[in-house]
């Protein structure tokens, strides 16, 4: 399985005198950026430059080669540990990733299909239920849907398909449901970790 790297971030929360929960001293610790990747919604912190200023939703390079303002990506994060102005922020910032790729997410629309026998990748949307889940496969079996614009037009009963697939998205970074369909799957907690563990033993 291949590695999800992340080429650019958009800014949740930017703290200048480092993260309040870290354990040193105030004057030893770094300004730390929450960032959501823009392509596989992973979470993370990472490490300006010096004299480096963010704001939330900047968009930040994070790639390998050629940081402008990212000195280095420090660690991947679960939602536990984003800052309350950084949860503020993340619904704006996955609307933001989902309009710099709607080719991405109307595909899904365009080609999702069953988990299994009774249950469809559709019913993961929240809003989508067996009813619509039949109206989206009848209108793509006519031809696919050429934009979010056109399949709210075919699919008359549908909400706005942009915010339903944000919402996923919140709650698959939420680590609710067993079900990844477009971020990748939050990192565990320390504290879920050890429990995993012991009940492998």
């Amino acid at each position: 399985m291949s590695k999800k790297y992340e080429d650019y971030g958009i800014v949740l929360d930017f703290l200048l005198e480092g993260h309040p929960e870290e354990r040193k001293p105030a004057q030893f610790r770094e300004p730390i950026a929450q960032l959501l990747g823009e392509e596989h919604f992973t979470l993370l912190e990472a490490v300006p430059r010096e004299d480096t200023s963010l704001s939330p939703h900047d968009r930040v390079y994070i790639g390998k080669r050629g940081r402008d303002e990212i000195d280095r990506v420090k660690n991947r994060i679960n939602y536990e540990s984003l800052t309350s102005a950084a949860k503020a922020e993340l619904p704006v910032a996955i609307k933001t990733s989902i309009d710099r790729s709607e080719e991405k997410y109307l595909k899904f629309f365009n080609e999702a299909s069953p988990i299994s026998s009774r249950y469809h990748q559709f019913e993961l949307i929240p809003g989508i239920g067996k009813k619509l889940m039949w109206s989206i496969l009848e209108e793509r079996e006519k031809r696919p849907f050429e934009s979010f614009e056109d399949l709210k037009d075919r699919v008359k009963s549908l909400p706005d398909p942009k915010k339903m697939v944000a919402k996923r998205i919140e709650k698959e970074l939420k680590g609710e449901g067993k079900y990844s369909i477009f971020a990748r799957p939050p990192k565990e907690s320390r504290g879920n970790k050890r429990s995993s563990r012991r009940s492998r033993r």
